[in-house]
């Protein structure tokens, strides 16, 4: 059985879960190859599954990346499948999901064409990019900030993008964010990401912010939450799932649900890499 890991010529190097999966499948007896989405000379029909990993460019390539997707899954399996893939890739789908009935955080978007002075009036936000990833673009501000907010979400719209405006959280600074991973629909384990925006620190123009990350046990609720979430989804089981929450006094707010190339943090879970394997495993089998 034969498996691509599809990363992106400019992360190469970059995704610390590639080796130890790798590892793990060959452990299980899967060959399993790195490769990059936009490396052309790749014979995508020589493997029996494609698996989304690190193709973090793809912000800056979103209608390249799209069909990229849709050419290979027309020749192998790609998990997640490209349907998931679009509906993930931009964060509008967080309302969604808040529609459904869920604890998102609260999320205001503006179009290309809205006014920009149309941000909310909120005590201390973030303004990103809907189409984003990593960190990039996004930005921290307190309400004395409006007209550097303002002006960031210009920069966004003037160039087509949709922007979302989301409240910091202040508890963000003292306990992290909590990502929780699943596998086939069976958590596995779960990390701190420490903050990662600093107030007047400009956005990142990198491929992805650096961050620090610590092993966690999550809490009851942030697993109830995490379990919410995913039975709501609108697609069937998938390989992987990243739940991305934020600590607040009522309830873990979902901040993303990250379906299409997450780091799954394989170094922080004991065992982690095995389980993930042990469901390729499955799925190639099936």
């Amino acid at each position: 059985m034969k498996l691509a890991l599809v990363t992106a010529i400019a992360a190469f190097g970059l995704d610390e879960d590639l080796e130890p999966l790798r590892a793990a499948c060959a452990e299980a007896g899967i060959e399993a190859s790195i490769v990059a989405w936009d490396d052309m000379t790749v014979s995508w029909g020589r493997f029996d599954a494609a698996l989304l990993r690190s193709p973090w460019d793809y912000v800056d390539r979103l209608p390249e990346f799209l069909a990229w997707c849709d050419r290979t899954a027309a020749r192998t399996a790609l998990w997640n499948p490209p349907g998931v893939v679009r509906w993930n890739t931009d964060k509008r789908y967080l309302g969604e999901l808040a529609q459904r009935g869920l604890p998102v955080i609260e999320s205001h978007f503006l179009a290309p064409g809205d006014d920009p002075a149309a941000l909310p009036d909120l005590a201390e936000f973030v303004v990103k990019p809907t189409v984003g990833a990593g960190s990039r673009d996004a930005q921290r501000y307190l309400r004395a900030d409006r007209p550097a907010a303002i002006a960031h979400a210009r920069r966004l719209l003037d160039q087509g993008r949709h922007v979302l405006v989301q409240p910091y959280l202040k508890a963000v600074d003292e306990q992290g964010e909590t990502a929780l991973l699943f596998f086939a629909g069976q958590f596995s384990h779960a990390i701190r990401k420490a903050p990662l925006l600093a107030r007047g620190q400009a956005p990142t123009s990198a491929l992805f912010k650096a961050e620090s990350i610590q092993p966690r046990v999550p809490s009851a609720a942030e697993m109830e939450v995490a379990t919410r979430v995913l039975a709501a989804r609108p697609f069937d089981t998938l390989a992987y799932a990243r739940v991305d929450l934020l600590p607040s006094k009522a309830s873990p707010q979902l901040l993303e649900l990250e379906l299409t190339e997450p780091s799954v943090f394989l170094p922080y879970g004991e065992g982690a890499a095995r389980r993930f394997a042990q469901v390729l495993l499955t799925r190639l089998s099936g």
